[in-house]
């Protein structure tokens, strides 16, 4: 007993998900702090959060530049449960990106709503140190592991406004729609191990490549990752099984609506790349087909949902549907192009969607039951900063150039054709064809549409900006030099 226990401490490499535990750090010590605060005073907490994630990106910095030493390399720890690659680095980077915008824009919000609660930090910073562990995970049971940390902080965060009847029925929506898709998840994996006799991704797939015939035609292995792929297409929001977005992004607050929208989607959609092409490159041709149906699916019904809304918060969830669809293209082509503009396209739309959410955050009415179309109506005559700003995250949620929409979905439609995919790429092609009308809607109401309202409770607190800035600063490079990141991004997958 005695030897297992010193070679299990040998495996142990804090190194290799040293972000991760520099979050959990930070996300312990601001609930220490909490307790000995005065009620109602969140700012410290928040701006010790945001230094936490810096430290964070430090590491991960650090990390990337040591992926080209030959004594440091890729780190593997924990009996290679976590790898600290490239492809994990890049996607904390997303998730930092996510956190930060969205710790910057709480603040003044919370305050606002009357909900001025230190712990709505620590558990974004728990939700992101989940989110890494999916992202590096190279067995089963850590992603199971992260996927538990980062659903648990989502499920109280989305219902976090405990007396709103609205923020109530997100978070219990969510937790048990949740847990249901978790289910099917432990299902799948109990299936994929009693297969193959074990949970390690690569050992998986080289199980299922030196036994093709027995392994694949067996029911069992199909079921397994029909059930696996079932959980995480629900994290992500792909249709069939996105019945909860709409509802949930439109209770929740709203700055939780923008974080789940981006971190936890791309980490949900970073564990399932790994599996597929860890475990699952010999189905590639099934999977494939499968993901072409629902992609079309998941991209059409997304945006036809979108143009009857009138809320433009519950317009944004339909609208995060639609970009998962433009997601999973760069899946089905499964070649380099395609997973490379992956990467970039889920920080593209990281910036544009939290800043989009940024500065709604500004213009809503304490309950935000002014987030309409006609609730902006004249906003941006009324509010011209904040006006272009939200014009310029609209047009690149549409792909316009010279935005990092436009560059984002040319990466994911460039590969589909490169995997001769034409179709698809015609059909994404005109989806966002059809998403113009719904955000078109939204620049018509801020400059064509007379002001309802003189809009003098919007205010300009420091993070907010702060967070609105950076996210125009990332949609701008992004989409006018995109080179350097999409090198990073070929660099990040395997």
């Amino acid at each position: 007993m005695e030897n297992l226990v010193q070679a299990a401490l040998k495996t142990v490499n804090f190194y290799a998900i040293m972000p991760s535990v520099i979050l959990v750090i930070f996300g312990m010590v601001l609930l220490l702090i909490g307790v000995f605060s005065k009620p109602g005073r969140t700012t410290h907490i928040a701006w010790i959060g945001i230094i936490g994630l810096i430290c964070a990106a430090a590491a991960t910095v650090s990390a990337w530049n040591g992926l080209a030493i030959k004594d440091i390399g890729i780190q593997f720890g924990f009996a290679d449960q976590v790898a600290q690659d490239g492809f994990a680095l890049f996607f904390n980077i997303i998730f930092i990106f996510s956190a930060a915008l969205t710790i910057l824009m709480s603040d003044d919000y919370l305050r606002r709503e009357g909900y001025p609660i230190n712990e709505f930090y620590s558990l974004i910073l728990f939700a992101t140190a989940g989110s890494m562990w999916m992202a590096s995970a190279t067995d089963m049971m850590t992603i199971f592991l992260g996927l538990e940390v980062l659903s648990v902080s989502l499920y109280v965060l989305a219902g976090f406004f405990y007396n709103d009847v609205r923020s109530n029925e997100a978070g219990l929506k969510y937790f048990l729609l949740g847990a249901f898709s978790t289910g099917f998840l432990l299902y799948g994996m109990a299936l994929l191990y009693g297969v193959t006799g074990t949970t390690n991704l690569s050992e998986i797939g080289l199980i299922l490549s030196s036994q093709h015939q027995a392994m694949l035609g067996n029911p069992m292995t199909i079921a397994g990752m029909l059930l696996l792929s079932t959980g995480f297409l629900f994290k992500i929001g792909v249709v069939p099984f996105h019945m909860w977005a709409p509802d949930v992004y439109q209770g929740a607050p709203t700055p939780i609506t923008a974080f789940m929208s981006a971190g936890p989607k791309a980490a949900a959609l970073a564990a399932f790349m790994r599996i597929l092409l860890f475990s699952f490159a010999e189905m590639q041709v099934d999977w494939s087909a499968l993901l072409w149906i629902l992609a079309v699916l998941t991209m059409t019904i997304g945006n036809f949902m979108a143009v009857s809304q009138t809320n433009i918060k519950r317009m944004l969830a339909y609208s995060s549907i639609t970009h998962a669809g433009y997601a999973l293209v760069g899946l089905v082509a499964a070649n380099y192009i395609g997973f490379s503009g992956i990467l970039y396209y889920m920080l593209a739309y990281t910036f544009m969607n939290l800043g989009a959410f940024a500065v709604l955050v500004l213009a809503g009415k304490k309950g935000e039951n002014n987030l309409t179309y006609e609730g902006l109506a004249g906003f941006g005559f009324k509010r011209p900063f904040l006006g272009v700003a939200l014009s310029i995250f609209i047009l690149s949620l549409m792909g316009m150039p010279p935005t990092a929409g436009f560059t984002a979905k040319f990466y994911i439609f460039a590969g589909a054709i490169k995997a001769e995919y034409i179709w698809l790429a015609v059909i994404g092609v005109l989806n966002s064809a059809v998403s113009l009308y719904y955000y078109l809607r939204v620049l018509v109401a801020m400059y064509f549409r007379d002001p309802q309202e003189d809009f003098a409770w919007v205010s300009m607190p420091l993070g907010a900006m702060v967070s609105i800035i950076i996210s125009l600063v990332g949609v701008l490079y992004l989409g006018l030099l995109p080179e350097r990141v999409m090198e990073l991004a070929r660099i990040a997958i395997f």
